[in-house]
């Protein structure tokens, strides 16, 4: 009977070494998965900082040319208004003159259609 109750003893022994074992395991298990998400969450966040910063390189590189064509048609712009104020006051006075005249200077002449009545 002892050495069935030893037999026990060893087979319950053995179990809880296994039991510990196995919790052991599932803890490395636990750990590697934690360590695992965290080494792919800073691999993505170093690919997403790469993406961006190649992302703004292109969007500068494009922006930058759209700036200088924005620059341009504003300076284009600013040059074709000056120019038409320019034009406006060289040619406000004589303009005028002719408008006043040609409103102003009435010559009552009759029409030679028309007929007078006898």
């Amino acid at each position: 009977m002892t050495s069935q109750s030893q037999g026990i003893q060893q087979l319950l022994q053995a179990e809880k070494r296994a039991k510990d074992k196995l919790e052991e395991a599932k803890k490395r298990k636990g750990k590697r998965l934690k360590q695992a998400k965290e080494e792919a969450i800073a691999e993505i966040d170093h690919y997403r900082l790469q993406r961006e910063k190649e992302f703004r390189n292109k969007q500068t590189n494009v922006m930058g040319s759209q700036g200088n064509l924005s620059a341009k048609i504003e300076e284009q712009t600013t040059e074709t208004i000056r120019n038409l104020t320019s034009s406006y006051h060289k040619n406000m006075e004589s303009m005028m003159k002719k408008l006043l005249s040609t409103i102003c200077d009435i010559n009552p002449e009759v029409h030679p259609n028309f007929r007078h009545a006898v």
